[in-house]
């Protein structure tokens, strides 16, 4: 990501509102006793605005997220409801009617998607800037070898890795460093929005500090959205602008994150906010403002 792009994006019109509507969304799995995993899902997404999206395992989050991306395979199926992507340049996609040329341009450029379990997606008989260098000729080929190459480092760099690991194989990288290379290819062509399906589930809590502290610096960097999915609630307190809660693929409740921390009124939210009980202090001031109590012992 260079330097020019950057700048580039700090300087482009920013189109007021949402970037991403979602109404009355359902998925429905065609087995033998169908199972309405997503029901009447509706929410916005404004733009550069963390959207915590919360909720036990099997609820319907991660089905959600890839009905939104069309990543989902049968025997998913769309039952309902409509996906509105407002471009930056005024342009509204309707994403749930995109022909499959015009949707494969359309991933990565507008919309991209760190997956789950992302950190060990990588090939692991290729180095890191080959597999790079592949989503960027995929996707802009009007950039030359050198242009994807400078590219390619410059991502790198803004998430907190070496360019020189441009040569490495995934082997040769800690998982943190994996993690950090999905999140630089995913944000390799500028997306308006990301979405995050547990980016950190599999990371120790110091890395998992640092991978999202990245995260909220390049957020407010480059201004794009996010949706961040997981089912730890208190994280998503510290780093979500709003949550939505789901329980059996419905969203239960959807508001401001300190609102809901505070005033929770779904007894299924107040439930979760109860099971994670904080250690010592105020959580989320390490996330937000960079600081953090020393483990040294104050006189």
């Amino acid at each position: 990501m260079s330097v020019e792009l950057a700048q580039g994006r700090e300087q482009a019109q920013v189109r007021p509102g949402p970037v991403l509507t979602v109404e009355n969304l359902s998925v429905v799995y065609e087995t033998d006793r169908p199972v309405h995993a997503v029901k009447n899902a509706s929410f916005q997404l404004g733009r550069g605005e963390i959207l915590g999206l919360a909720g036990e395992s099997g609820c319907g989050k991660t089905t959600l997220a890839y009905a939104i991306n069309r990543l989902h395979q049968a025997p998913a199926r769309i039952a309902s409801g409509q996906v509105t992507f407002h471009d930056q340049d005024g342009e509204d996609i309707e994403l749930l009617t995109l022909e499959d040329e015009k949707l494969r341009r359309f991933r990565w450029t507008k919309l991209s998607m760190v997956f789950q379990g992302a950190m060990n997606a990588l090939n692991p008989v290729r180095t890191i800037g080959s597999q790079l260098d592949d989503a960027l000729r995929a996707h802009d080929r009007s950039l030359g070898k050198q242009a994807r190459r400078t590219r390619c480092a410059g991502v790198l760099q803004r998430v907190g890795v070496d360019p020189e690991r441009l040569g490495s194989y995934p082997h040769e990288l800690s998982g943190g460093m994996r993690q950090r290379v999905m999140i630089a290819m995913a944000m390799l062509l500028e997306p308006q929005v990301m979405i995050m399906d547990e980016p950190t589930t599999a990371l120790d809590v110091v890395v998992q500090r640092d991978i999202l502290r990245e995260i909220v610096r390049l957020k407010e960097e480059l201004n794009f959205a996010v949706i961040f999915i997981t089912h730890d609630l208190p994280l998503l307190l510290e780093i979500s602008d709003r949550i939505a809660v789901m329980l059996r693929g419905e969203i239960i409740e959807l508001d401001k994150a300190e609102t809901l921390y505070r005033s929770a009124v779904h007894p299924y939210t107040r439930k979760l906010l109860a099971s994670f009980p904080s250690l010592s202090g105020d959580r989320g001031a390490f996330i937000r403002s960079g600081e953090y109590d020393s483990f040294e012992e104050q006189p």
